[in-house]
């Protein structure tokens, strides 16, 4: 019984630290990975291209439901590209709205619809 204790007090600290190393991390990958892409889009070029609102989708996360916005844009080419968008933004387009897309990398600046 005491070999079991002995044990037992040994393993649970070092199984804190394992927990606490994978814990942190993850933090670390997640915030490196947004640092990434966030350079990444401040070196992409601003492009204007005439678009389409494909579709538009909400998700919500967490345990305070907090809601995430999206639209899938289709440009000339034919490509599809998916932006977050303000919940403002989501309320006032439509799928079908045409109009000249702004966007960096995968940073929506702006949807400018046609009149």
């Amino acid at each position: 019984m005491f070999f079991f204790e002995d044990i037992m007090f040994n393993l649970v600290p070092i199984f804190i630290i394992i927990i606490a190393i994978i814990v942190f991390g993850s933090i670390l990958l997640k915030f490196t990975a947004g640092i990434k892409q966030n350079v990444k889009n401040n070196a992409s070029p601003v492009l204007t291209v005439p678009a389409q609102v494909i579709a538009k989708r909400t998700e919500v996360r967490g345990e305070h439901s907090h809601t995430w916005y999206y639209s899938t844009f289709e440009v000339e080419s034919g490509d599809r590209i998916e932006f977050e968008i303000s919940g403002k933004e989501y309320g006032l387009l439509a799928e079908g709205d045409l109009g000249l897309l702004t966007f960096q990398g995968t940073r929506l600046k702006g949807f400018e619809r046609n009149r």
